[in-house]
């Protein structure tokens, strides 16, 4: 006893003063940090740049958080009568606020596409995809406008940020680099564990593990809280501004981030109480939006990052918005009006728990996207065979289910935004998600992709090898859901777990979320028809001057199509006009070409 009492005394101590050293420490910490901070900076500010950047978000919400706890009530009270003069005035001034707006997005509209007029096609299929959702409507009369036109205006915003301005495409090119070069840790364990030939020869070694290791980071995250609050904070911005009840818009909220079932496990407590416009807006959710662990699978097919997040991101208030759109509230919730609902914090016990957590769970989600994967393919192979035993039987060669899509989608293809050469493998993508899954869509899409940046011909004989950069970021709006016919059992399954007494209701209204969802995608991908803008190839003449020829590339496809088009052949004589024209290389350039590509010159 005597030996341990000097134990018991600084445990004592410990308790005693337990706020005193908490606070010294994190003192000590924060000194710690601002050293760190200030000689990053010193020695090399541009390499510093993320750290400043990431410091600042967090002091600022960390003062913003202290503000509110001690001068909140204060401020709130002092503003009062500034809100009250707001409220009196609200109902003529939503209305100038609302013809403003109109206002200026038809002028901003004229102005932007005037000078791409292909624009106003992804225009008039956004428009044509809300009114065919409002005529598949459950109770036309009972919609609230003001979720939908907040959930579109929210959509649209997001989407403008991110698609046109600098600050936007730069922000989320550059959270997309560091999510690829992250992801790339994950080789670190599937080498030591498969072998460096298996993971770079062998799709499964190369893209599952990835998938473990997301699970794994996103389960620590759920234990540190970070996922709570980022869920809080989207659902916080969505529920004031459409005014939705908390359970439905914490569920969609939390779709960005992880799984069509995953998600409504924050609303669990709640899933029984709730209606079925809120049960409608959980399934659509669920519906348009991946996962956050799959879609490292796909940035590791080649699939541009920035878009990927982009489309999960721009999905949450839109799916809200249709969902008010398909099935509006005509019950009496019980959670409107409430402020917000607890979130729980998982109930491992330290952060290794959470992490070896994390990957455990991942081995049934690997398995089950390795199972569909070769159960679809399989499917797809026995379809098209069966299809084109039909197909021979009255000399219609060829005849596959890809066919058929991009026969029976292409108008929807087309409408999105896509080139009309471009849109029949656009709806094969389309009609792969929505019939298979997304999975094999997008494997389809990355190979698409290769073959343009590899500067393979863009035809080979009647056959499309690429669609064009516009075409791509299209689909990769459009195939960013879960929105297919396999997953109305895994939605219903993963609901019905939850809440069974529910069942028949969720069996009700599951198609109908599912349609929702189909349309949630395609109405992202109109809108990133609407703001994609043309990347410029460059002086051509200064790339072919500087190139490679032992080697392909998109850009030297697109050079070497621009010297033929400028090539005219008469009489036996070559010549060559515009930037072409004098230029002593140009035959050179053109032999060069030729040696890659087919063109009428080349016979000269």
């Amino acid at each position: 006893r005597r030996a341990l009492q000097p134990a018991y005394k600084a445990k004592h101590f410990c308790k005693a003063h337990a706020n005193v050293l908490r606070r010294v420490v994190l003192g000590l910490l924060g000194v710690a940090y601002l050293c760190y901070f200030i000689v990053a900076c010193w020695l090399n500010f541009q390499r510093a740049l993320a750290l400043v950047v990431m410091t600042v978000v967090v002091v600022f919400f960390i003062c913003w958080s202290l503000f509110k706890k001690h001068c909140g009530a204060n401020v709130l009270l002092l503003l009062s009568p500034i809100w009250k003069c707001f409220r009196t005035s609200w109902p003529w001034l939503k209305w100038l606020l609302w013809v403003a707006l109109l206002g200026g997005l038809i002028t901003w509209l004229a102005l932007d596409t005037s000078r791409n007029p292909e624009q106003l096609i992804s225009l008039a299929g956004f428009c044509l995809l809300v009114l065919f959702l409002f005529a598949c409507s459950k109770h036309h009369g009972a919609v609230s406008w003001r979720a939908v036109f907040w959930g579109l205006g929210l959509e649209f915003l997001f989407g403008l940020f991110v698609l046109r301005t600098t600050p936007g495409v730069q922000a989320f090119q550059w959270m997309g680099d560091q999510i690829q070069f992250f992801l790339g840790y994950t080789t670190a364990g599937s080498s030591f564990v498969f072998g460096n030939t298996l993971i770079e020869e062998v799709f499964a070694f190369q893209t599952l593990p990835i998938v473990v290791f997301f699970s794994c980071v996103m389960s620590i995250l759920y234990y540190l809280g970070v996922m709570q609050w980022l869920i809080v904070k989207i659902s916080w911005l969505l529920q004031v501004s459409m005014g939705t009840t908390p359970t439905e818009t914490l569920s969609v909220a939390g779709n960005i981030f992880v799984g069509q079932t995953e998600a409504p496990l924050l609303i669990r407590p709640y899933l029984a109480d709730m209606t079925h416009s809120e049960i409608h807006a959980v399934m659509t959710g669920g519906f348009s939006t991946i996962a956050g662990s799959v879609m490292g699978a796909y940035i590791s097919f080649g699939i541009d990052a920035a878009s990927l997040i982009a489309a999960s991101v721009m999905a949450a208030p839109c799916a809200l918005a249709m969902s008010k759109l398909v099935y509006p509230e005509v019950e009496e919730s019980k959670f409107k009006g409430k402020g917000s609902i607890h979130l729980s914090s998982g109930e491992e016990q330290n952060i290794l728990e959470a992490a070896s957590n994390g990957a455990a769970a991942s081995v049934g989600l690997v398995a089950n996207i390795a199972a569909n994967l070769i159960a679809f393919l399989a499917v797809l192979e026995f379809i098209n065979a069966a299809l084109r035993w039909f197909g021979e039987m009255v000399d219609i060669e060829g005849l596959s289910f890809q066919v058929i899509c991009s026969y029976v989608l292409m108008p929807v293809a087309f409408l999105m935004g896509t080139d009309w050469a471009d849109s029949p493998l656009v709806a094969e993508l389309l009609g792969i998600k929505i019939f298979l899954n997304e999975f094999v869509a997008y494997q389809q899409l990355a190979t698409y992709k290769k073959n343009r940046l590899s500067g393979l011909e863009e035809w080979d004989g009647s056959r499309k090898q690429w669609i064009s950069e516009r075409a791509e970021s299209i689909s990769t709006f459009a195939l960013c859901g879960f929105a297919n016919l396999s997953s109305i059992g895994i939605m219903l399954g993963g609901l019905t777990s939850m809440a069974p007494q529910r069942k028949g209701d969720m069996a009700s209204i599951v198609l109908r979320a599912l349609l929702t969802g189909i349309c949630v995608s395609m109405l992202n991908a109109c809108l990133a028809g609407l703001l994609h803008v043309p990347t410029e190839v460059g002086d051509c003449v200064t790339i072919l001057s500087t190139a490679n020829f032992s080697s392909t590339s998109y850009t030297m496809y697109m050079c070497c199509k621009e010297l033929f088009a400028s090539s005219v052949l008469e009489n036996g004589t070559l010549s060559f006009t515009g930037d072409w024209a004098g230029l002593v290389e140009t035959v050179l350039y053109l032999t060069q070409c030729c040696g890659h590509y087919n063109h009428t010159s080349c016979a000269g």
